[in-house]
């Protein structure tokens, strides 16, 4: 992220919004393109004509995928964990990770 914002003109549903952001413009142009894609296939399923409620179909579906992929990575950095701790198990003791720190020993001294 920068400190400066900036202006970006996006499309949402037809209708264009300038929206300000401190991250890229290409960034924002891209999340704006994945909201406007998701309420592209709410109001493809046909079953909704009402513009807010396509827009609030969307913003479930997209916060579905959120908590997804944030279930999905905490069950990978529990694994990974897993892993490590029993990576550590066999290795000697020098090389094993300092708890503490989280650094590595290697032949005594700390990486």
């Amino acid at each position: 992220m920068t400190d400066k914002k900036t202006s970006v003109k996006v499309t949402i549903g037809g209708d264009e919004y300038t929206l300000k952001s401190d991250r890229t413009p290409e960034h924002t142009r891209a999340v704006a393109e994945y909201v406007d894609n998701a309420l592209k296939e709410v109001l493809a399923s046909g079953a909704i004509v009402e513009a807010h409620k396509a827009a609030i179909l969307a913003a479930l579906a997209i916060t579905d995928e959120l908590f997804a992929e944030r279930s999905a990575a905490s069950k990978m950095a529990d694994r990974l964990t897993e892993l490590s701790t029993d990576l550590c198990r066999v290795l000697p003791p020098a090389k094993r990770t300092s708890r503490a720190t989280g650094s590595i020993a290697v032949l005594g001294d700390e990486v």
